[in-house]
């Protein structure tokens, strides 16, 4: 595996990568990661390389999607435990560029996608979309991939992506290249984070009661519940669990992620951000007969 962190060492890298194809130029997946990775991410990685010729893993934290009192400088970094764990896995290159190749002085462009960014984690964190969004879109730039595999997991993320390369033709016509994988889930249902590892263990064995209190609501909606009481129910569940917060719970459509008060025929997710003991934890489920 090749490790590079300025964008001529990048596109060089790319040039080699597609003449040693024995494809005409081969099929390049990217797979955006802020590191300290964990089984959730290398599922990304497995899933990428069982579909394109070379895996390209990014790895940057990103400041733009931090916002004040945030935790930037405390965000896990392990780059060479991270390069590791990529070329066990076959991974053929590591972008790692600085704050400063990324961002270089002057930088001035912003990137906002309305509609699907505007409510849930983008009420809660003004401006991270938009952070998001343009570390993407420069990504996208930078690597030129055939497809790019984002975790589930953080469904609004996806959801924001998947309408900017929409919008901005990053992928050719009916071609689904922004590509959603499933969640990867603790042996006690916990969501996978890097963020994980800011729990105290108190703290750690209390957050599993969000992923079962998540799956006794979509239980409970599907069978016919009233969506406004089975919202209510699995916040004052999140709350006896030992959370101290909560920023929402909400059923959203699931490409618009517009809040439903009932379920009808197009797939809806459950979404739920809250905090334990100064960690904010974010969790979705499928909900309704059109899972998706």
């Amino acid at each position: 595996m090749q490790t590079v962190n300025t964008l001529h060492m990048l596109r060089t890298a790319l040039a080699q990568l597609c003449g040693q194809s024995d494809r005409a130029g081969g099929r390049i997946a990217l797979v955006p990661t802020m590191g300290a990775l964990h089984e959730g991410h290398l599922t990304l990685v497995r899933r990428a390389a069982a579909e394109a010729d070379h895996v390209v893993v990014s790895i940057f934290v990103n400041p733009k999607q931090f916002g004040a009192n945030e935790d930037l400088d405390a965000y896990p970094r392990q780059l060479a435990a991270d390069a590791a764990m990529l070329e066990a896995e076959g991974v053929a290159l590591l972008w790692a560029p600085t704050a400063e190749a990324m961002y270089p002085a002057g930088f001035a462009t912003n990137v906002s996608v309305a509609g699907v960014s505007d409510g849930l984690c983008g009420a809660a964190r003004p401006g991270h979309f938009d952070g998001v969004a343009t570390v993407v879109l420069k990504l996208f730039n930078q690597v030129t991939p055939d497809m790019a595999f984002f975790g589930e997991k953080d469904f609004q993320q996806l959801a924001v992506i998947r309408a900017m390369a929409r919008d901005l033709d990053l992928t050719r016509p009916h071609v689904d290249a922004i590509i959603g994988v499933p969640t990867v889930r603790e042996a006690d249902g916990l969501a996978m984070s890097s963020r994980n590892r800011y729990l105290l263990p108190e703290h750690r064995t209390a957050a599993a009661s969000l992923p079962r209190a998540m799956r006794t609501a979509v239980a409970a909606i599907e069978s016919g519940a009233a969506i406004g009481e089975a919202l209510g129910q699995l916040e004052d569940e999140i709350l006896a669990a030992g959370f101290s917060s909560i920023d929402y719970v909400t059923l959203a459509d699931s490409r618009s992620l517009a809040p439903l008060i009932a379920l009808g025929s197009d797939p809806a997710r459950l979404l739920v951000a809250a905090r334990i003991g100064g960690t904010r934890l974010i969790d979705n489920m499928a909900v309704g007969p059109a899972r998706g």
